[in-house]
């Protein structure tokens, strides 16, 4: 499993009109691609500007296998939807390790 990490940074009194837009237009475009897992988006009790999403995938293949030009239809439609541009302002790739447990033997 790969993960997506985006940071965003928005207005505290548009971050709630951001996470309603985010969840309708690219929630919902991501839930038809191949190998989307499922997304969160956190929000930092500190820093009410701060948005962080993390998007699981299937794999690294299936996630950059998006055609070009649907990402930046959608973000138009996000963009015209939001009424501005939000940048992401850090954004990583992280795979996901599980290790067998370990149980000692008496």
């Amino acid at each position: 499993m790969l993960i997506e990490w985006l940071k965003v940074r928005v207005s505290p009194e548009l971050r709630e009109k951001y996470i309603r837009t985010d969840e309708e237009i690219w929630t919902a475009f991501l839930a038809t691609c191949p190998g989307f897992l499922g997304k969160e988006v956190w929000i930092n009790p500190y820093r009410p500007s701060e948005i962080i999403m993390v998007i699981r995938w299937a794999s690294r293949e299936e996630w950059k296998s998006i055609p070009q030009d649907r990402l930046e239809e959608v973000e138009r439609k996000f963009d015209q939807t939001f009424g501005d541009a939000v940048p992401i302002i850090e954004s990583g790739e992280y795979q996901v390790r599980k290790f067998p447990s370990t149980q000692a033997n008496s």
